[in-house]
């Protein structure tokens, strides 16, 4: 029967060789025998039966679905009482269901360490028996006076044992029972094999703790379970402190120590509700279901409370900065859920940094608008690589539409809109902020009024907003981009405009200036191939600022110019691609600006 039974299928559920069913083999060598093509007494023949049942088990995703369906399947060969046993090694119990003409009459629970109970000793021997012990598993059937106990055993493992019992004693009956059962253990077999294979994958090394990928996926349950009962949950995620500098000082041997250390002190503390996973390097993110917000800022601050009183040798105590999300008060979707409680984490651990004591902080009470809160978010993104199924730029819109911005108030937010690019495009960090210094500046010496002096230097500091929608592969490739990139990049002043201006009613007079600020006098600009006057004065304006600044400084394809040869440059382009009255003026005022530092 061995080499006649394979593994196939999607499901990996056993399929049964017909030329071993109609010899009738069983891996039982005691009990090989054959048995009649046609069952006495029923239409249908074992082949047929069994191959239904393997049919149908295909469609079964646990064990126990399966076990189910075999009931029936055996109430077809005829017997009256059925039952199924399931041993369990951790817990140390034989559990068993049995049936009476197929409908369950009762569940009983034995210790596996009596050995003096008859289906414990057919777990124990896996031999297959006749037994008169009815008050054992109370059958309540008088014309049965006997019953048949075959052990579900495969490569010696017995996985259960089948109970089944009949008016009367039928050999081939019996015997195609017990080939039945072959192909059961078979199964069984199977998706233990499977079940350990999936538990051992389940579960970190290291920590213990769920893997990243369990995590998500357990996760994933959860939050479907709060939807559909109207629940909240809240996840956690806990980052150890200084792990590089114990990892440098101590070697990452002992790093990885300090790691499963914390790791299981934090699992000691948890609800029995809480599940945790390992999230990160040094990172743990944690499950808290039916768990709202302030309950969930209360348990993980006990937490930390707790685990900070437990000394490591040479480095003390474990300290660890904590955000936490929840659902669906802060996020109604599990990557936003986690992209908000790592933002929350990170921005902890810029606290931690300041007094050295473990922080924990709640996306709740973040400030969207803060420049650390911004950077933080920023770099979620970048780093968990989530900007085609995580929309900054909607998640900004719904930012900014939340507010009523006053003057001032609409400064700090500009401000962190170009702060979140200069996070996503590291080669031009501090780029907005200095295009806003020198066209603020070209703005007063051309004597523009105070007004549009001011909105000059708002739209310079956004004038490159677009690009929080261009790849950073883009953004950041240390060569000339492709015909197809630059194309891309060229739509940053469309993005900037459609997806962050248009709907900020307060913002709508920077449109020119952001969408035209890549114009060119002689009309060979883009977006909109506007020359001469067509281009708003403000753009003009931010043109030269823009150019200026990027020609000072180094980017992935070049190093930065001196400021001699960066005017030279824009001597040269003055009246084709700048304003040339522009460009004189602008001239004219460096030496205002401090350029031995930028």
């Amino acid at each position: 029967m061995k080499k006649n039974l394979e593994l196939k299928g999607s499901n990996n559920v056993a399929n049964v060789d017909k030329v071993a069913l109609r010899q009738g083999l069983s891996h039982h060598s005691k009990y090989f025998v054959k048995f009649p093509e046609i069952i006495p007494g029923q239409d249908n023949t074992l082949l047929e039966i069994i191959s239904s049942f393997s049919s149908i088990t295909k469609s079964q995703k646990t064990i126990e679905e399966i076990y189910k369906c075999f009931n029936q399947y055996i109430k077809k060969l005829g017997y009256n009482f059925i039952g199924i046993a399931i041993p369990d090694k951790e817990s140390g119990v034989l559990t068993v269901r049995t049936y009476n003409e197929g409908k369950k009459i009762n569940i009983l629970k034995f210790s596996l360490e009596d050995n003096s109970n008859y289906l414990v000793q057919t777990y124990v021997d896996k031999s297959r028996k006749f037994s008169s012990h009815k008050d054992l598993i109370d059958i309540d059937c008088p014309c049965l006076n006997e019953y048949l106990t075959i052990p579900l055993v495969f490569h010696g493992e017995c996985y259960g044992i089948v109970i089944a019992g009949s008016m009367d004693r039928d050999r081939n009956r019996n015997e195609c029972l017990n080939t039945l059962c072959s192909y059961l253990s078979l199964i069984a077999s199977n998706y233990s094999l499977k079940n350990n294979l999936n538990s051992f994958c389940d579960f970190d090394n290291l920590t213990g703790l769920y893997t990243h990928r369990k995590f998500q996926e357990t996760l994933s349950q959860v939050l479907i379970e709060a939807e559909n009962n109207n629940k909240k949950v809240s996840v956690a995620i806990f980052d150890i402190n200084n792990m590089a500098g114990i990892n440098r000082e101590f070697g990452h041997s002992f790093g990885d120590e300090v790691i499963s250390d914390f790791a299981k002190m934090l699992k000691s503390n948890l609800r029995e509700c809480d599940i945790a996973g390992r999230y990160g390097g040094d990172e743990i993110a944690v499950i808290m279901p039916d768990t709202e917000n302030e309950k969930a800022l209360l348990i993980t601050k006990n937490i930390i409370s707790k685990t900070s009183k437990q000394v490591i040798p040479q480095i003390g105590s474990i300290k660890a900065n904590v955000g936490i999300a929840t659902y669906p008060t802060t996020a109604n979707n599990q990557e936003k859920l986690l992209v908000l409680a790592e933002q929350s984490m990170l921005i902890s651990e810029n606290n931690t940094h300041k007094n050295g004591k473990s922080f924990v902080l709640s996306s709740s009470d973040v400030n969207f608008w803060n420049k650390v809160a911004l950077d933080s978010l920023s770099k979620v993104i970048n780093k968990r690589n989530l900007h085609h199924t995580f929309n900054f730029e909607d998640e900004l819109v719904k930012q900014l539409q939340d507010k009523t911005p006053s003057s001032k108030i609409t400064l700090e937010v500009v401000t962190s809109l170009a702060a979140a690019i200069d996070a996503k495009d590291t080669y031009t960090r501090g780029h907005s902020q200095s295009v806003s210094v020198y066209a603020e500046t070209l703005a007063k010496a051309v004597n523009l009024d105070e007004h549009m002096v001011e909105r000059v230097k708002l739209a310079a500091i956004l004038h490159d907003i677009g690009k929080i929608g261009i790849s950073e592969t883009i953004l950041r490739k240390p060569g000339p981009l492709t015909d197809h990139e630059w194309e891309v990049m060229k739509q940053h002043p469309i993005i900037g405009v459609k997806k962050i201006l248009e709907p900020i009613k307060s913002l709508n007079d920077l449109i020119p200036i952001v969408r035209h600020h890549h114009e060119r006098m002689d009309g060979c600009g883009y977006p909109d191939r506007l020359k001469g006057d067509e281009i708003p004065i403000g753009a003009r304006i931010v043109a030269i600022a823009d150019a200026f600044h990027a020609l000072i400084s180094n980017r992935p394809y070049r190093k930065a110019l001196n400021t001699e040869k960066t005017l030279e440059i824009l001597r040269s382009g003055a009246g084709t691609q700048w304003d040339k009255e522009l460009v004189d003026k602008f001239i004219a005022i460096i030496p205002s600006f401090y350029l031995t530092r930028r």
